[in-house]
């Protein structure tokens, strides 16, 4: 019953969180790692915002469902880059990155 109880509680908070602001995000790639930052606007289960890093500039959009999270962007030369997350709070996500031809890995970000 406990358990249930907290994966109510969990699930509601999940459900609550608002992404909108500012996430770092630790990147760990097949060819090496870096720090992303992400200026995110919630919109309903909408994200729009802003990628800055290694890759420079961009705009990127994505989507919130429960506590899964998905948004990307394109690069000229990389190619399409997406990220695929899932909520663990209201101020960190974590799961896995394809950075088109760069390869894939996992990020943590956190919102600051």
């Amino acid at each position: 019953m406990r358990t249930l109880i907290a994966l109510a509680f969990f699930t509601a908070v999940a459900l609550a969180a608002d992404l909108s602001g500012t996430w770092s995000a630790a990147v760990t790639l097949d060819a090496g790692s870096g720090t992303a930052t992400f200026v995110l606007k919630q919109s309903g289960d909408q994200l729009a915002g802003t990628y800055t890093g290694a890759l420079g500039e961009a705009t990127v959009t994505g989507t919130v469902k429960g506590d899964a999270v998905e948004w990307g962007f394109d690069h000229p030369e990389a190619g399409k880059i997406h990220y695929s997350g899932t909520l663990k709070g209201p101020s960190k996500i974590e799961g896995s990155v394809e950075y088109g031809q760069l390869g894939k890995g996992t990020f943590v970000a956190e919102k600051k």
